[in-house]
């Protein structure tokens, strides 16, 4: 299938064509012609697979044919990184069209705040914004949405796991009953349904499989201590003159502490919410126009940036989540190009990881530690529970695990000493080196210093609110 099949308007078709776009990718070939017919919908994909242009195409295309030059449709976004992507994206499509969009979102300086408003006076076919920004424009007057006649929400898990719901309602309230709403999330929990139930009529229903990670991705991991993590991460950066890397921290303050670790040899830099929005959108454009390396961060990158090239993502720390280790692996070999996926799994979170390759329904390759490094815990698959701590007083780790007395004359067991050594049963083996492990800094805060804190189910940490 061709884009042409769906029969866009000839200005449209032209800036698809001038873009490169060919091809429909799976979600966007199911959900263009429901959203054309003028349908509610619930669409359930992961980042990667083509979302966004699944809802743009088909909007605009309804506006170049109605010649509507009001305010015609409302996406909300959960942050405004997502919020100025799509932006960016629907002026790419509209190029030839001669519909006007305008990203409403917080954290700005009194100069953006100005910008917008002005946008919102001179007139916008599309309004991309973030909930709490929008709320204070309804709140203040400053927005008629009576003309509207399209509502998108985009990632709407993210939206509800943020606490936007009761925005979401609110501002619904504020819109013509008589629209079209189309919902699309990257996973589809018991209360996205209740939710989309109190705005959406009739939906239709698509689901593509949020476990499948891009065909083009290499992955593997490392079963390492905490200790080990930061020299793991100098030699592997040290391999190869990459152009672009994503390293996720679990974080914000693990964030800012590997970047003082790294910048000394690495052109990296931190992106987390403690930034000016100012500072933040300059960090995203270099990374983007190849003037910074690499880009480490929190969670908060693995859903709101659109980059092409990015050549590896190194997990530094296991996600909570399964489906957040689908998005930040999907970070990587977009567009139908290649990447490689590196996840560090210390002894506590091996059970996580154990989720994660039956979400992605696969076993990912453990690799052996480079030479030099002290040997890493046993990486125990299946029989891994959230209780087992495997620790190394070598690599900086403390047991949590209560020791028993030794009796007079006790000689230690060299079973754990043993245990340490054995391979990875599907894996290959890994040699133990007498090569003592560099210090860390006395000077410089080390990334893995900070004690690991279990998210709940449904919570999510270090998102920016807007």
């Amino acid at each position: 299938m061709s884009f042409t099949s769906f029969n866009f308007e000839p200005s449209l078709q032209d800036g698809l064509d001038a873009m490169g776009f060919d091809r429909p990718t799976p979600i966007q070939e199911m959900a263009i012609p429901v959203i054309l017919e003028g349908r509610d919908l619930i669409a359930c994909a992961q980042t990667g697979t083509g979302k966004t242009a699944a809802f743009v195409l088909p909007i605009l295309n309804k506006i170049s044919k109605s010649g509507s030059s009001t305010l015609n449709t409302l996406i909300l976004a959960p942050t405004r990184e997502l919020a100025i992507q799509i932006d960016q994206q629907i002026q790419g499509f509209s190029y030839f069209l001669g519909v006007s969009s305008v990203p409403i979102y917080g954290g700005g300086d009194g100069v953006v705040w100005e910008q917008q408003k002005k946008a919102l006076e001179t007139g916008a076919e599309i309004v991309v914004a973030t909930p709490g920004r929008l709320i204070a424009l309804l709140a203040g007057g400053k927005m008629d949405l009576s003309s509207l006649e399209h509502l998108i929400l985009d990632e709407a898990d993210r939206m509800m796991d943020m606490g936007f719901s009761d925005d979401i309602l609110k501002i619904v309230n504020y819109l013509p009953q008589n629209r079209q709403t189309v919902l699309f999330s990257a996973t589809m929990p018991p209360k996205i349904r209740q939710f989309s139930m109190k705005i959406l009529r009739n939906p239709e229903e698509i689901s593509i499989a949020i476990g499948k990670t891009a065909e083009g991705v290499t992955q593997s991991m490392y079963s390492v201590y905490d200790g080990q993590k930061e020299e793991l991460v100098r030699h592997i950066l040290s391999q190869k003159a990459y152009e672009a890397v994503i390293i996720f921290a679990s974080t914000k303050d693990k964030v800012k502490a590997l970047y003082k670790v790294l910048r000394k040899q690495f052109d990296i830099e931190a992106f987390h919410s403690d930034l000016e929005q100012v500072e933040r959108e300059k960090i995203m454009s270099d990374f983007k126009n190849k003037a910074v390396k690499i880009l480490i961060g929190t969670d908060i990158i693995s859903r709101g940036i659109d980059v092409v090239g990015i050549e590896l993502v190194i997990n530094f720390d296991t996600p909570s989540d399964p489906e957040d280790y689908v998005h930040r692996v999907g970070r990587t070999a977009r567009a139908d190009k290649e990447g490689e996926a590196i996840t560090f799994v210390n002894p506590k979170d091996q059970h996580k990881f154990v989720r994660i390759e039956k979400l992605i329904g696969m076993q990912v390759t453990q690799n052996p530690l480079p030479e030099g490094f002290e040997a890493g815990p046993v990486y125990l698959g299946e029989k891994a529970k959230a209780s087992d701590f495997v620790t190394s007083p070598s690599a900086g780790n403390k047991s949590k695990n209560k020791k028993k007395k030794k009796k007079p004359g006790h000689k230690p067991s060299g079973e754990k000493q043993a245990q340490v050594q054995e391979s990875r049963p599907r894996g290959e083996s890994q040699k133990k080196h007498s090569t003592p492990k560099p210090e860390a800094s006395k000077t410089e805060p080390t990334a893995s210093a900070e004690p690991e804190k279990p998210s709940k189910f449904g919570q999510r940490k270090n998102v920016i609110e807007s």
